[in-house]
């Protein structure tokens, strides 16, 4: 799901070319395929009047692992999306050899799942890996024919293999109440503890004005096993929401922060924006208290679309990417904004933090081609402190294309401080984003999945299939050691990405 009138005037993988100012990836290889069909292809549950649903669509995946089983990995995904909210249901996915396979549980969060909870569609899945091998996971449920909706938690006590403690941490049943953008965090201080946030829209009685939108948390303190009820931790004015809620916790001093991004509009239509900025909460006693709110970085992003044709793209615009170095505590928020361009068009901008998030830097720029859009980053943070990130960008795009839009994947890295993205790769084949589900624009996810084990990145990300409409999208793992570029030596050792279990052809059907 998306923020309330952010936008008003928004009511086989073919190769299109490689070319770049930059060098490609190392080997130029190809990631992992993760998502093989659907679960849920028999499935006739969620429709709605207008819907359409794109079968075998997968999108928005996120992806965690264990610090201390760095062969397992374990992520989840939207399956078989439907263009106004939702799909039939979220389909997990672990490996325990390190990526190189993987195999899918589909979720028990809506009724196209064997076993689910009475939800006719799930959507904004989220995992998180804490201390004892423990996976929380996190779900928004809902019904397209009824106003009825729930975040759901549960957990994984086998790396992913089995999900139990399915839980309905919130129900609302009425138009007037909204769940959105839920995230779960394992607490890597607090052996057991993990966090759900998300926003809580507050509306008229018939769903169609904005009044309030405050943050919500639910803690558990005993491995997933039972959540807390739900309560506001970021209090908002009227006509303001959240959006994005997301904590990142520090294993050393045990503190956590909450990223999310402010709106405040000026009345209950959310036609108009007073200002709209990043900021942070922060709790230094396990989530029983936090500070009040601290400006990280306004948020100038700006509506992302296909340059030749103005078609909307839905992206990660206006959804913060935090980040935090495990060994010194330095925060990072990764998100989309256009201060390097004027308004024109959005980059990929990253602000840090070195004094636990009361000052911020002024943004730096991380993608490598300054004269294209770029979107939907996602960011991490290695023991050695390198920093991380993945995005998509148009550089391939030429003038007066309009019947396709080729769309490059990357993955970029600092050393730590965040100062150097001078180290980029292309980490999947171009692909046509115009084969993408539309939801209110073309769409691939709010975000895409990246995570960190000792020094290594781990990604899990979906790109487009051309010529497939029962199977448009498709989601991708690729991993890669260390490339920190702090001394010659680092850069020497850099070490390429793994080797797929299977080979993308450019005229796979």
């Amino acid at each position: 799901m998306r923020n309330w009138g952010r936008f008003a005037t928004v009511s086989s993988i073919v190769v299109l070319g490689l070319t770049s100012g930059t060098v490609a990836w190392a080997g130029t290889r190809d990631p992992v395929q993760v998502s093989h069909g659907s679960p849920f292809a028999a499935c006739a549950v969620g429709a709605a009047p207008g819907s359409v649903l794109y079968p075998g669509a997968e999108v928005e995946p996120s992806v965690t692992a264990h610090r201390s089983r760095p062969g397992e990995v374990v992520g989840v995904w939207q399956q078989d999306r439907w263009s106004d909210g939702g799909a039939h249901g979220l389909v997990s996915a672990y490996s325990r050899n390190g990526g190189k396979t993987f195999t899918e549980v589909p979720w028990p969060v809506s009724r196209c799942a064997p076993g689910g909870l009475n939800y006719e569609r799930a959507s904004d899945p989220w995992v998180s890996a804490g201390p004892g091998g423990v996976v929380y996971g996190s779900a928004l449920a809902f019904d397209a024919n009824s106003p009825r909706n729930s975040v759901v938690a549960l957990t994984s006590y086998d790396g992913g293999r089995t999900w139990r403690n399915v839980t309905e941490v919130i129900v609302d049943t009425e138009l007037s109440r909204f769940n959105d953008k839920n995230s779960v965090t394992a607490d890597p201080a607090r052996p057991g503890s993990a966090y759900q946030v998300w926003d809580r829209l507050e509306l008229s009685a018939d769903g169609t004005q904005l009044f309030a939108g405050p943050s919500l948390l639910s803690i558990t303190r005993d491995f997933g096993r039972t959540w807390s009820r739900p309560r506001v931790i970021v209090e908002t004015a009227q006509f303001q929401q959240t959006i994005g809620n997301v904590i990142v916790a520090d294993p050393r001093s045990g503190a956590l922060y909450n990223f999310y991004d402010s709106i405040q509009f000026t009345d209950a239509t959310a036609t108009a924006i007073q200002f709209i900025r990043y900021e942070m909460v922060r709790s230094t006693d396990g989530g029983r208290t936090w500070s009040r709110p601290v400006v990280v970085a306004d948020d100038t992003g700006v509506q992302d679309i296909d340059p030749n044709t103005g078609a909307v793209l839905r992206t990660g615009v206006g959804i913060p990417f935090p980040a935090i170095d495990p060994r010194t505590g330095e925060l990072y928020l990764a998100y989309e904004g256009s201060d390097f361009t004027g308004g024109a068009y959005n980059q990929i901008q990253l602000v840090r933090s070195t004094d636990r998030g009361r000052t911020w830097s002024a943004p730096t720029r991380v993608n490598g081609d300054p004269a294209v859009q770029a979107f939907t980053p996602s960011i991490a943070v290695a023991d050695n402190g390198d920093v991380g990130v993945t995005y998509y960008d148009l550089r391939t795009l030429r003038p007066g294309n309009v019947t396709t839009l080729p769309t490059s994947t990357w993955f970029t890295v600092s050393p730590r401080g965040g100062r150097h993205f001078d180290r980029e790769r292309q980490i999947a084949p171009v692909f046509d984003m115009l084969q993408a589900p539309q939801a209110n624009g073309y769409f691939l996810g709010d975000y895409q999945g990246l995570a960190t084990v000792g020094d290594q990145f781990r990604a899990l990300f979906v790109t487009a299939n051309s010529g497939r409409p029962d199977n448009r999208t498709d989601v991708f793992y690729t991993e890669s050691g260390s490339v920190s570029a702090r001394t010659p030596a680092a850069a020497a050792t850099e070490r390429a990405f793994t080797a797929p279990a299977r080979r993308l052809s450019p005229t796979r059907r």
